[in-house]
């Protein structure tokens, strides 16, 4: 059996994935950095975007995540996110129109948000 870590992603409002993974992939302040079990504990402040879930069964899960905390020690990580969406609930039309309507209202924030919205769905 590979070795494994225990992630945890919670969002402000729920638990939006929770299990064993062999590998997490997230953006913070620092720039993008990659977890894998027995990887030196660290905390650091989310950036929004992707985050990229390597499942111990093989799979992939990727999540938007705007804005939190990433934690990790004894081969468990968390992160700890704003607002997070996993990629499978992304209606990608709706986010499409989304980060051109904030184009349009020149709303960064907004368009930052729809931007890395459609990248989970792409990377999913």
């Amino acid at each position: 059996m590979a070795a494994e870590l225990h992630v945890e992603l919670v969002a402000a409002d729920r638990n939006v994935w929770s299990g064993e993974a062999t590998l997490v992939v997230a953006r913070t302040t620092s720039g993008d950095i990659g977890v894998m079990p027995g990887h030196q504990p660290l905390l650091g402040v989310l950036e929004s975007g992707p985050v990229t879930i390597r499942t111990s069964e093989g799979g992939t899960v990727v999540a938007a995540v705007h804005g939190g905390f990433i934690s990790f020690a004894d081969n468990k990580l968390s992160l700890l996110a704003e607002i997070a969406e996993l990629a499978d609930e992304i209606d990608a039309q709706r986010a499409e129109r989304a980060l051109e309507r904030a184009k349009s209202d020149d709303d960064a924030a907004a368009e930052r948000r729809a931007d890395v919205r459609l990248r989970a769905v792409a990377g999913h």
